[in-house]
């Protein structure tokens, strides 16, 4: 290569790595844009909350499987080659939920969305760093990973937000959010289409499924990294999932702009707890999450139960930072822990019990108002949430390295 060149290949990267941010961003936004139509849905066809959950706990699901099967092979194939159809499988997704508007077809709508998640988040992360790395030699990876995180989180939290907004004030709320959300998409897998490719492809490769190693040695503090991160996920399925139908129905507010808005908050707070605190020691991090986690899911509470929506918001703002600033200690904690050759699969055991956070506990809360009033089954879930906190925090936070 040339000395002449050089700049043209760092612009070519450059330009590229915000190409990658907006589909990253856009697809993340697309996955959590039904939280605020799931009440028109509910309206239509007449399910409950505990359908919704089913609905939600399909798309977690899709996640996991697609992490297993899927979230390591662009490391062999290269990293557009996964991009691009994970952003297309979402496409598929709107498509299905522009056809039907049945329960099953919601299932295998999120189902589908899951896998697309699944495929893109560790890839378009990963060409994220190695397109900035490209662009700006020498540079450290702070930048790339502020803005991995703006698209991750970020994007979750303005794909309500958007659809909240289209379907308060355009006509055809449950068509025209997916088709922006389709047109915004494809333009993305186009964009990604152009951007340079950063892993040389590796021929005849053995598949094999992503595994999940964690050190003997260090087990105890992983277990304890990966229950909060079960707590702190937790928290973002409540809002992606239920805390529409508290707003319209508990808290009596029937703006779905509105619903939108209270999951952009949450993620928001999230996405901007990480940067805000990305200086701090490790254990501060932890402990300024776990904080704000804790507070958050008690002002909830007391928000559902007064009922009041103004601290409803603030419950969700400082819950959704406390489980930004926690998740982001955990995965620091997680690195810290395992080798240099097994990161990957060390941060695949966290993003499981992340995800079954994501699921589990928002199904068992979804089943619980079957059988008892909303408040009620809120205050029990708040109460398991903060027992797992409180019994994981001394040890996350004694055994971690201060940095």
């Amino acid at each position: 290569m040339t000395t002449s060149s050089v700049p043209t290949v760092s612009r070519r990267h450059g330009v590229g790595f915000w190409l990658v941010a907006y589909a990253f961003a856009v697809t993340m936004a697309f996955s959590a844009a039904p939280a605020p139509l799931y009440v028109l849905y509910q309206a239509k066809d007449g399910f409950g909350p505990f359908s919704v959950t089913l609905v939600f706990a399909a798309y977690a699901v899709g996640v996991l499987v697609s992490l297993f099967l899927a979230g390591h092979v662009s490391d062999w194939t290269g990293r557009r080659r996964v991009l691009v159809p994970a952003v297309l499988v979402n496409v598929l997704a709107a498509v299905i939920f522009l056809a039907w508007t049945s329960v099953p077809a919601l299932l295998v709508a999120r189902f589908v969305s899951g896998i697309s998640v699944g495929m893109l988040t560790a890839t378009a992360t990963a060409h994220l760093t190695e397109l900035h790395l490209t662009a700006r030699p020498g540079a450290s990876r702070t930048r790339a990973d502020l803005v991995a995180t703006a698209a991750n989180l970020g994007g979750i939290g303005l794909g309500p937000l958007i659809a909240g907004l289209l379907a308060e004030y355009v006509g055809d709320p449950l068509r025209v959010p997916y088709l922006v959300f389709q047109a915004l998409m494809l333009l993305g897998a186009l964009a990604v289409v152009l951007v340079p490719e950063t892993v040389e492809p590796v021929e005849r490769v053995r598949y094999r499924p992503q595994k999940v190693t964690v050190p003997r040695e260090a087990r105890g503090l992983f277990f304890a990294a990966g229950a909060a991160a079960l707590a702190e996920f937790a928290v973002f399925g409540l809002f992606t999932s239920l805390a529409p139908g508290f707003v319209s129905g508990t808290l009596h507010q029937s703006s779905h702009a509105l619903a939108g808005f209270v999951s952009f908050a949450v993620f928001g707070a999230a996405a901007l707890a990480q940067v805000l605190l990305a200086r701090l020691p490790v254990r501060s991090q932890l402990r300024a999450g776990f904080t704000l986690l804790l507070t958050g899911i008690v002002v909830v509470t007391i928000a559902v139960w007064q009922p009041s929506l103004w601290l409803f918001l603030l419950g969700g703002v400082l819950a959704g930072g406390g489980a930004g600033a926690g998740f982001k200690g955990g995965v620091s904690t997680v690195l810290s822990l395992a080798a240099p050759e097994s990161r990957g699969e060390a941060l695949a055991g966290l993003f499981i019990a992340a995800y079954v956070g994501l699921t589990v506990p928002v199904l068992a809360l979804g089943l619980a108002t079957q059988f008892m009033p909303v408040k009620v089954a809120l205050l029990g879930f708040a109460i398991l949430l903060a027992v797992i906190l409180v019994a994981v925090a001394r040890s996350v936070t004694s055994g971690t390295p201060a940095r």
